[in-house]
């Protein structure tokens, strides 16, 4: 819990971007965190940022101000009826660590979001979701701290307000809570989901016969894994930017000039398109300037390969978008939190 100054925070964002932060504090129960809020907020600034797992921001300066890290940690079964487990895993939880341990004890309903980088913490700040799975379809509640009032507030799933990568965290009570642990509502009975990308084909590729939540979890490790570079090898915060949504009307329109342009229906109305497709078309992918670049294997991905400073990769970005809107008027919105 010791406080220091000027710590690097190339360690703590998988996107290896060299910051520093004027202050640095990790805390791993309440009691520390509620400490150093206290003792250190009024006294050294009320810029703050909480620190997760790091993989889902983007570094473009240094942090004037306090970053904590949350290291708390914990995984529990609290409670069970006739249809769910409900599993409360601590905030500073690494993501797929929890994922493991639910499909290990046959807790169903969390193996389509297999290997997405972070901690449990953020899972629902963003709503995290993969392979037509959302966080808001296995959510049941969760605590915060509440960082001006010092009390611990529960939230229920419509108090969360979860939207496409987006929750009342990211907008309204943004930086006013720190998430302490979140509560899952999993299935005893799996309801299998494999329509999404390549999940059928990859599972015939293992000759998968019987279908479990551990074959699509297995099946989901091995798609990203071909797609998605290592944070731990090529500094990266997964997908950059959220898949637009267009209309039906301007789908039907579209497919006169590219027929085969991936779309999933979001509801009667709208589609949802892949944003990684629309960067391939402008010609992004590969692409690299100096450090930054733009995945060989996932266009939606953007790369740090090694000494990038957050703002080439944000000007990266900036152009991407604009090459997109150019082309299909079509405005991308980045899904990495810019600092």
């Amino acid at each position: 819990m010791q406080l220091q100054q000027n710590v690097s925070l190339k360690p703590y964002n998988t996107f290896g971007i060299n910051v520093l932060a004027k202050y640095f504090a990790s805390f791993s129960n309440i009691d520390e965190l509620s400490e150093l809020l206290s003792h250190h907020t009024s006294q050294i600034s009320n810029h703050k940022l909480i620190l997760g797992g790091g993989s889902n921001i983007l570094f473009t300066q240094n942090f004037d101000g306090l970053v904590l890290k949350n290291e708390l940690k914990g995984i529990s079964l609290i409670n069970e009826d006739a249809d769910y487990y409900y599993v409360k895993a601590a905030a500073g939880e690494v993501w797929q660590q929890f994922v493991q341990h639910c499909i290990a004890n046959n807790y169903a309903g969390i193996e389509n979001l297999s290997l997405i980088p972070g901690n449990v913490g953020a899972s629902p700040m963003q709503n995290i979701g993969a392979y037509g799975v959302e966080i808001k379809d296995i959510f049941h509640s969760l605590e915060a701290y509440h960082i001006q009032d010092r009390k611990i507030v529960i939230f229920s799933l419509n108090d969360c307000q979860f939207g496409y990568r987006e929750s009342v965290f990211k907008r309204q009570y943004k930086g006013q809570f720190v998430i302490l642990s979140v509560t899952y509502k999993l299935h005893k009975q799996p309801v299998f989901n494999t329509s999404y990308g390549a999940i059928n084909a990859e599972l015939e590729q293992m000759g998968v016969k019987e279908l479990s939540i551990q074959t699509i979890s297995q099946a989901i490790i091995n798609i990203r894994s071909s797609k998605l570079p290592d944070p731990k090898k090529i500094g990266n915060a997964g997908s950059f930017f959220k898949n637009p949504q267009i209309s039906k009307f301007r789908l039907h329109v579209m497919k006169e000039d590219y027929e085969k342009i991936p779309a999933y229906p979001v509801d009667d109305t709208y589609f949802k398109i892949a944003a990684g497709w629309l960067i391939e078309q402008c010609g992004w992918k590969g692409f690299r300037k100096g450090d930054a670049g733009c995945n060989p294997l996932q266009a939606l991905v953007l790369v740090n390969y090694g000494n990038a400073t957050g703002k080439e990769i944000f000007d990266l970005s900036t152009e991407i978008i604009q090459s997109v809107e150019a082309k299909f008027g079509i405005t991308l919105e980045r899904e990495v939190n810019i600092m």
